[in-house]
């Protein structure tokens, strides 16, 4: 397996936030790396990027449920915490695909598995999944290709 350029950019990260006494930084970065590891060792594998990405995306959206969680109690300090915490797990993030590139790969995969209804949906999202994970919200990008696939039934 290949190192993950990601992971030891991540790492450096941590020791530059140690450094610097950024213990909130600290904080988060160590918790990725936790993640990280814990996956490296369940799976008995070293993670490469696509992999360290996608536990990323992953941190990223149970942050956001968080978030939701607390401003419906009220919580507006845990709020701030999570919130700081989706900022410094964002910069390892790839590029955010913009709309017409997500448009432009749907109907790239439409049109290679031939799909003609909503049945086709799971080898349409087999071939998106690979191309957008932690580049897009994969959740919205099935509602759009369900839409999509229901236009194509008949």
């Amino acid at each position: 397996m290949t190192a993950s350029a990601l992971k030891d950019r991540i790492t450096e990260d941590m020791k530059a936030a140690m450094r610097a006494r950024e213990a909130d930084r600290l904080g988060a970065i160590r918790m990725l790396l936790a993640a990280i590891k814990q996956k490296e060792v369940d799976e008995r594998i070293s993670a490469d990027d696509a992999q360290v990405a996608a536990i990323v995306d992953k941190l990223i959206k149970q942050r956001r449920d968080s978030i939701a969680q607390f401003e419906q109690a009220g919580r507006t300090d845990l709020v701030e915490r999570e919130r700081a915490e989706v900022t410094v797990l964002s910069a390892y993030l790839p590029a955010q695909a913009d709309a017409a590139e997500i448009n432009a790969l749907i109907e790239s995969a439409l049109t290679q598995v031939q799909a003609r209804g909503p049945q086709d949906m799971g080898k349409v999202m087999g071939l998106l999944k690979p191309k957008l994970a932690g580049r897009a919200d994969l959740s919205a990008v099935s509602a759009m290709v369900g839409a999509l696939l229901k236009g194509r039934a008949g």
